[in-house]
């Protein structure tokens, strides 16, 4: 059963930043897709960033130009690196890892504060 365990998260000043990472408890290079979502309170889950095995990405509009994702295969590691937070960025962040259809897996998230 793979784990996926995300850290980094934390309260910062908006403005500051913040680098989220996800460990995998075996080698990222199975799973086809990786993923950040995101759930603030009261909001429904939603995809802030997504990297594909062939290295595409795509990024949520509302995150372009300040998020970034990226993965250390060697270290099994995905990273949402943030910058230039806002309050709205608040939420818990989930990692996610996508083998194929009915086979992906969840962290359970870290919680990210952006304070005004």
């Amino acid at each position: 059963q793979v784990q996926l365990v995300e850290s980094g998260g934390g309260s910062v000043r908006a403005g500051g930043s913040l680098r989220l990472s996800c460990a995998a408890s075996g080698s990222i290079l199975s799973f086809n897709v990786m993923s950040w979502y995101r759930q603030a309170r009261g909001k429904e889950r939603e995809l802030v960033a997504r990297l594909t095995s062939g290295g595409s990405t795509h990024l949520a509009d509302s995150v372009k130009g300040r998020f970034t994702i990226s993965r250390d295969n060697a270290k099994n590691t995905l990273y949402l690196q943030m910058s230039s937070l806002e309050p709205e960025d608040t939420a818990v962040y989930y990692c996610r890892a996508w083998v194929s259809y009915g086979v992906d897996y969840w962290g359970k998230g870290t919680l990210v504060t952006v304070s005004s």
